[in-house]
Order: C-alpha cells, then structure tokens, then sequence
C-alpha cells in the first residue's frame, strides 16, 4: 500500500514538473498570439495584458494577409512548394532505402556508405555548384527548382531503410515464390508495411521545406515566386517598428505547422513504436 501510495505522489510529482516545463516553453507563443490581436500601444505594456483590452486582431491579420504585402500569395507558394517536395522526397527515399535493404546488386553496401557519406558534406559547400547546374538547366528562379533541392534526401534514405531492413525476408521470399516482382513486393507488402515510418518522414519532411530559409534566399528572385519565410524577412523589414503585425505575420507562418502536426501526431508515435520492434 505505501509502494503504490509512493508511486501515485511520485506521478503526481512528475505531472505537476511537465506541466510548468511545457508552460515554460508555451508562454512565447501565448505572447505571440496575444500580441497578434492588440493594438500597437499595448504590445509592452507592464504588467503584460494577456488578454488584450482593445481588439485589434481584424486589421492586423487583414494587413498581413490582403496589405501592400499579400501573404496569401506566399503562403500558396510554400504549401505548393512543400506538398510537391514531399511527395516526391517521399517516393524517391522510399524507393532508394527498399532497393538498399532489400535487392542484392553488385558492391551494394559500398555505393550505400558512399551515399551516406554526402550527408557529411556541408549544404553551404554545395551551394555554388548546384546554382550553376540549375541557373545552366535553366532551373533558376523557379520553384520546380527548389522542389528537385529538397526531393533527394540521404536522411529520409538512410531512416527509412532501417524501417524496410525490419521487414522479415520470408515475406519477401514467399511473395518471389508467387511470381511477384520488386516493383510489386515494394508497392503491395513492403511500403504498406512501413506506412507509420515513412508518414512521419513526410511530416519531417513538411516541417524542413516549409522552414527553409537558405535554399529560396540563393535560388530565387521574383518576389512573386517567394516562399513564407522570404515574405516573412521582407514583412519584418518593412513593417519592423509594428510589432502586432510582425506577431501577426508570425502566427500565420506557423499555422500550419501546428496543424500537420496535430493531424499527423498519432502517425508519428506509430512509426517511433515500429522502430522499437524488428522483425
């Protein structure tokens, strides 16, 4: 009875711990969308309204969106450029991780380390070579551009392959007995298999295009072809001394986000719970 009197004070204890933590860590983005509804004049005001008391959330939200600096414009940029770039990244990770866990060729192994041994190569240092191939390709200052940039992934290779090395071989040895070729082990057995892991991979994958700040800063230069995060510097460095724009801007940056997220949340603890079991 005190055992378990002990263990429930303890849980009690640890609860109490996470909910300050997390409380600490949400406190930022509790300002942020506070100060996105209020009129500039109280953004620092002390002690802090967290709540504003006047409401000024229309016109701001209206002057990130539909201002002299429309964000519904690069917002479908980013979502196009995004969705593109997963899908593909998906499809070509997917493809490369089966063929190097599952089909045996010829110094196999050896043309995976050399793969995996780009990954140690600085992005920065690839920088003026890649501008070259594409400004030559005439990939430049195109969003197809930025879609190839982020479609070949040596992480989304090599994390994805250790989630098809768990597939056991006698599946894949009794569908070759029925007639079943790779293409169609990879598409009917191996890829449903692995579905938990390579969603959390597009989830990833969402979150590090959609962030991506370096790759449109080089590879783009109409301001009608920029993504989120190129509108949002342009934003700030117009409208830097309104701060309740900026968190307004700020807010709509990050929405989607928090909504992949949510959708994809119970995708992710599946594929964590894949990884800790091997066939």
């Amino acid at each position: 009875m005190n055992k378990l009197k002990d263990i429930s004070i303890g849980k009690i204890i640890v609860t109490i711990l996470a909910f300050f933590c997390s409380l600490a860590f949400l406190l930022p983005f509790i300002w942020m969308l506070s100060t996105s509804f209020k009129i500039e004049a109280e953004v620092f005001t002390y002690p802090i309204n967290w709540i504003p008391e006047t409401w000024n959330a229309i016109s701001n939200y209206k002057e990130v969106w539909f201002g002299d600096y429309p964000f519904y414009l690069y917002y479908w940029n980013s979502i196009k450029v995004a969705i593109l770039t997963t899908l593909v990244s998906c499809v070509v990770s997917s493809l490369a991780a089966y063929g190097f866990s599952k089909v045996r060729f010829p110094a196999g192994s050896w043309l995976f380390i050399i793969v995996l041994a780009t990954y140690m190569v600085p992005p920065q240092a690839s920088l003026v070579p890649q501008f070259l191939l594409f400004r030559s390709l005439g990939l430049f200052d195109t969003h197809l551009g930025l879609i190839l940039l982020g479609s070949f992934s040596v992480l989304g290779t090599f994390m994805l392959r250790q989630f098809f090395i768990g597939i056991h071989t006698d599946l894949i040895d009794a569908a070759k007995i029925d007639g079943a070729g790779h293409w169609k082990i990879f598409w009917r057995i191996a890829l449903p298999i692995v579905r938990p892991a390579v969603a959390t991979y597009a989830i990833l994958r969402f979150i590090w295009t959609w962030n991506d700040y370096q790759n449109p800063l080089i590879f783009l230069r109409t301001d009608n072809l920029y993504t989120i995060q190129l509108a949002m510097q342009k934003f700030t460095t117009i409208n830097g001394e309104f701060y309740s724009l900026m968190m307004a801007a700020a807010v709509s940056a990050i929405l989607p986000l928090l909504i992949v997220f949510i959708i994809g949340q119970k995708q992710v603890i599946e594929g964590i719970a894949l990884g800790g079991v091997k066939g």
